[in-house]
């Protein structure tokens, strides 16, 4: 039930979203497998940061030519209802209703009622199934809009089956099912887990220029929405102080015009004037500067969320690059092996074959075996490694390339959004000059 009261009253209103960009290819597409490798692409291609950024705008650009028909124009959540009431399953589901022209819908108003754990449901299914997109975090007020701005995952079966389904309990159950076979074993799941400790302190070695400028460029974005959200709180706490301020010398004329009986009337009205005022500054701090502060902490959450796609991305470079290495280490020691004692020897090496001679444990007969047994395991690696490159080469590019997009998708709703919060303060700062000159007019 406290679950279920995260979203409180909701009322989301939706404007005309910005189209951002087409669904992506079918190299795209495969590189969502949550197993795959990435390589670094090659720097030759590569011409500076701005040319990503050229490029990006690009794209952008292009995509706003198309039609508005890719994408879920609006969709709010609205009507918190209590279902079961009176009862131990009592829970509360709110009223989801979107508008497309997407073929895909068989409703242009398709709308359903859902509750607050389906939203996190449908938010874990697509970062599993989507691991390189940038799906907004939970909770998150604007999670829907950005949803439906988002040329790939409004289109996916996920989006519509929770925006439209009828028998949304037997979708969930048969995703369950289909995670639950494919979900890793036991031991693999600590293998992954160790995998990520060592990572934690390994630096990609070969770092693409293009993924290291978008990650400067969201942490200063991240820079200046901090500042912005450490300007509106005191702003915020100034309005509160100026209400209580303007409460208060209300009341002292009030009090001033009982005393003088031959102003009575002027101050009164001075007295209103001022308790408009008040109000006015409250409302506007209600309904202008809360929501500028909401909103600018879910974008803070969102672009954290890109910054864990791009820290993905590095990871799947980093585990390609381990494999690289471990065969270079152990193609080295059979070299080392093949050509004798101090032959690509390094100290650790060096005192190693040391310890065995005096052991006399380094004769002909042990190292043929060291060589045989190391041989093997070379053709070994060697064949898992050809495999693992065929399968991530590809993979990895796309994935690279789905990384890209997604950051030219990321900058159009950040765009749009910036641009509706704005706005939106500005309109709250231009109704409260109206109250407030209304209110001084005699």
């Amino acid at each position: 039930m406290q679950a279920d009261d995260d979203f409180g009253s909701v009322a989301w209103d939706r404007g005309t979203t910005t189209t951002t960009t087409t669904a992506t290819t079918d190299a795209a597409t495969s590189s969502q497998q949550p197993d795959g490798h990435s390589t670094a692409p090659s720097s030759s291609s590569y011409h500076g940061p701005d040319s990503v950024i050229a490029q990006s705008t690009q794209h952008v650009q292009h995509v706003a030519s198309s039609t508005s028909s890719h994408v879920v124009h609006s969709c709010c959540v609205s009507e918190g209802k209590v279902e079961l009431k009176d009862t131990k399953e009592a829970f509360v589901s709110y009223l989801v209703s979107a508008k497309t022209e997407l073929p895909s819908f068989t409703s242009k108003n398709p709308s359903a009622r859902r509750r607050y754990t389906d939203f996190i449901f449908m938010r874990d299914l697509l970062t599993k199934d989507y691991p390189a997109a940038i799906v907004p975090p939970l909770p998150d007020k604007h999670r829907m809009e950005r949803l439906s701005r988002h040329p790939k995952l409004s289109q996916t079966d996920t989006f519509r089956a929770f925006l439209e389904s009828t028998e949304w309990n037997v979708f969930k159950h048969k995703q369950l099912a289909r995670h639950s076979t494919d979900a890793e074993p036991i031991g693999g799941l600590l293998d992954s887990v160790s995998d990520t400790l060592l990572n934690a302190f390994v630096k990609v070695k070969k770092p693409d220029e293009r993924f290291i400028e978008m990650r400067h460029q969201i942490e200063q974005f991240e820079e200046g929405l901090v500042s912005i959200e450490r300007l509106g709180a005191r702003n915020r706490t100034r309005l509160n102080d100026l209400t209580g301020d303007y409460e208060d010398l209300a009341m002292s004329v009030q009090g001033l015009g009982y005393l003088e009986s031959g102003m009575t009337d002027v101050l009164m009205r001075f007295e209103r004037a001022l308790v408009d005022f008040g109000t006015s500054v409250r409302e506007y701090g209600e309904k202008s500067s809360e929501p500028f502060l909401e909103h600018v902490h879910s974008l803070l959450a969102y672009s954290n969320s890109f910054k864990g796609v791009l820290k993905l991305r590095d990871q799947k470079q980093l585990d390609f690059e381990e494999l690289s290495q471990y065969l270079s280490n152990v193609v080295s020691e059979r070299d080392r092996l093949a050509g004798g004692f101090g032959y690509g020897m390094g100290i650790g090496s060096y005192l190693k074959d040391k310890v065995d001679s005096l052991r006399g444990a380094a004769d002909d007969t042990t190292r043929e075996a060291k060589l045989a047994k190391l041989d093997t395991k070379v053709k070994a690696v060697s064949c898992s490694l050809q495999e693992a490159v065929l399968n991530s080469q590809d993979t990895s590019q796309a994935f690279n390339e789905e990384v890209i997009c997604e950051a030219a998708i990321f900058r159009s709703i950040k765009r749009a959004e910036m641009k509706e919060l704005l706005g939106a303060f500005a309109d709250g700062q231009i109704a409260m000059c109206k109250a407030c000159s209304f209110t001084s007019q005699p």
